[in-house]
């Protein structure tokens, strides 16, 4: 029998993805969000059921019949609460792409005793390098510091970026956030930058060394890792900053951006470094192959845990990675060595 998935925020720029990736899949979703006509003009071959996060109700109604449910619906801080609560009382697996760090570490605070799945930042932030990472521990469970490093040749950011960036930005009181002696530090230190050697096919570009992304919640949420390190290519960050930056714009049948990304990941270990890197095309569209893919394995009871879990703790990681070789290109080396 054909699986329901639920999808809130389906007709954002990720939810539309995440809701084609389904149908490929060969899924049935049930679209849902905030914006009713909006979900029947985008899918209107599709189950709509309007919610917003502040009716419970409706939120069970959307939910109810569903085998899962994806939040893809920003800002996180918001849905998140909302989602998850209506998947523990539907009892279905709960799976969203934050990438607000507040929003992830509140997520793995509230769900700990959680008696269904739930996978926060199952997304090109959080769950991606997550997966990199584990892999390429190979088994291992500790490290002396992970360092993330986002190569993107461009950052067109969707509404719901700004709309979660401003949500994160006020949650700090504009202070900027590291995660180094095993815990969050909130600081007001000016951001450095430094060269870095990406693998091919970008090359060296010069980097924002403390980018923080939501790596910093998800990868020591299950490693000993004392530090965990991300930074961001000079052109996204700008892209990023600059409020006039546009949208992502199509230039594929699939929706898809020209942005290209390589996401290279240095662990340093007492017995020696190790990498991993990926590449890609569009860091939204990634996104649904990471999330669809999340889904079907806790459906096939392929999940590792039961309650919150990030992506390499639920799932065997190189697998997964495997799995992604239609949209990426991944590299797991054994050292340095033989990068």
């Amino acid at each position: 029998m054909t699986k329901t998935i639920a999808v809130y925020g389906a007709t954002g720029h990720t939810g539309r993805f995440v809701v084609a990736e389904l149908i490929r899949q060969r899924f049935t979703p049930i679209v849902s969000g905030r914006n009713a006509e909006a979900l029947k003009t985008q899918w209107p071959d599709l189950e709509a059921r309007p919610a917003t996060a502040d009716d419970a109700q409706a939120l069970d109604a959307a939910l109810l019949g569903a085998d899962a449910v994806i939040n893809t619906a920003g800002p996180f801080a918001i849905t998140g609460p909302a989602l998850t609560a209506a998947a523990v009382r539907a009892g279905i697996p709960y799976v969203d792409v934050a990438a607000e760090i507040e929003a992830n570490v509140d997520t793995f605070a509230a769900h700990q005793g959680a008696t269904i799945p739930i996978v926060p930042a199952m997304a090109f932030y959080g769950g991606l390098a997550d997966l990199l990472v584990t892999a390429a521990l190979d088994g291992r469970t500790s490290a002396d510091e992970v360092i993330v490093a986002y190569g993107l040749s461009s950052w067109h950011p969707t509404p719901g970026t700004r709309a979660a960036g401003q949500v994160s930005h006020d949650r700090r009181n504009g202070r900027r956030v590291r995660f180094a002696d095993h815990e969050l530090q909130y600081h007001d230190d000016q951001p450095s930058q430094e060269d870095w050697a990406f693998p091919d096919p970008l090359g060296t570009r010069r980097v924002i060394r403390e980018f923080t992304m939501a790596d910093v919640v998800t990868i020591p949420s299950h490693l000993a890792v004392p530090i965990v390190r991300t930074a961001m290519t000079l052109e996204a960050a700008g892209d990023l900053a600059r409020p006039d930056t546009p949208a992502p714009k199509a230039i594929d049948d699939d929706g898809r951006s020209d942005q290209t990304f390589v996401v290279d990941v240095l662990i340093r270990t007492k017995d020696g470094d190790l990498r991993a890197s990926a590449h890609g095309q569009d860091i939204y569209a990634i996104t649904a192959p990471l999330a669809v893919g999340a889904v079907r394995r806790l459906l096939a009871d392929e999940g590792r845990a039961t309650g919150v879990a990030s992506a390499g703790s639920m799932f065997d990681p190189a697998d997964f990675l495997r799995e992604l070789a239609p949209y990426l290109t991944v590299r797991i080396a054994s050292s340095t060595n033989g990068w």
